[in-house]
């Protein structure tokens, strides 16, 4: 199987990167967020997060790999109008602290669930968007008490690997890989993460290609890298049954990256869905026409009334 094959298909890591450096190199690199951000210490690492709306009912965005809380912005422009909308950078991402730890789902989970006891959440309705949806999962069958509802956008994790197909891809994927990414390779691989590429992605484009200057992203390259792993090494699959809130996955009909086109070749988009169908008991499935795997970005609109609906319980 050829490297370049596997590097086009496996794309989590090519959202935007952002450095939490304040020298003037990193001040040029940063692009801002459509938000206001905020800092909170949770567990001795400094978290950046957007906080916007006052409504009664919490919406808590958890992004993808690579990706950070300003993935979410065409959402809570529109949602925090009802609820209050908060998105975190994960530990590893974005302008949060970059700490050396196994970036598991169950670590993230962990994390996540300290950083809702410090910012005193309640009413909390957990989004998670591909590797987010994977630990979203986790906090969700360990921590039950968390949270209210449970919404999966093009979640990670349903999707099983074999453990030769895991071991090629953990072999594969190298802090080396992700650091030499070429920008041709960027604009590659950020035109599969969407069925019909929007003029808005090349914010984050540019912004990928100029981050390899940041001091720190030695550091994101390995996040990257361990969480990969991470997603390999800590199944959610068993716990899907075990999802007590009511549940809401949505994905895009052309998704390109879930399921695997290479190592899972008998896959299809509609397949992985099913399987939330089966193990999930209280679930509602979705699946968005002319949307990729950043179904929530591609198709707004789309997303922002399901998951009002859910939240109303008119699905």
């Amino acid at each position: 199987m050829k490297k370049c094959s596997l590097l086009i298909v496996f794309t989590f890591f090519t959202s935007i990167i952002f450095s939490q450096k304040s020298d003037k190199l990193m001040k040029e690199i940063i692009s801002k967020y459509d938000f206001k951000t905020h800092t909170v210490k949770v567990d001795n690492t400094d978290i950046s997060y957007i906080k916007e709306g006052t409504g009664e009912k919490v919406i808590l965005f958890v992004h993808g790999l690579s990706s950070n809380s300003d993935a979410w912005s065409k959402n809570i422009e529109v949602l925090k109008e009802n609820y209050t909308c908060v998105a975190l950078d994960l530990p590893g991402y974005g302008s949060s602290t970059k700490p050396n730890v196994d970036y598991t789902p169950s670590y993230f989970a962990e994390f996540l669930h300290q950083f809702i006891l410090t910012l005193e959440l309640k009413n909390v309705i957990l989004v998670g968007h591909s590797m987010g949806g994977q630990a979203s999962i986790k906090l969700a069958t360990s921590y039950k008490n968390d949270i209210d509802k449970l919404i999966l956008i093009a979640p990670a994790g349903l999707e099983q690997f074999s453990e030769t197909n895991a071991t090629i891809l953990k072999n594969f994927f190298t802090k080396e890989m992700v650091k030499n990414t070429t920008d041709e390779q960027i604009e590659k691989n950020y035109a599969l993460n969407f069925y019909k590429l929007p003029e808005e992605s090349m914010k984050m484009i540019e912004d990928r290609k100029r981050i390899k200057l940041a001091s720190d992203f030695d550091a994101h390259c390995h996040a990257i890298v361990k969480s990969i792993s991470g997603m390999l090494n800590d199944s959610v699959f068993s716990d899907l049954e075990h999802i007590k809130q009511n549940t809401l996955v949505v994905y895009g009909s052309n998704d390109m990256l879930i399921p695997n086109r290479y190592l899972n070749p008998t896959l299809t988009t509609k397949t992985v869905g099913d399987i939330a169908s089966e193990k999930i008991k209280n679930v509602k499935v979705f699946f968005v026409e002319k949307a990729g795997h950043f179904v929530q970005f591609e198709k707004a609109a789309e997303v922002n009334l399901l998951i009002q609906d859910f939240i109303a319980n008119k699905l």
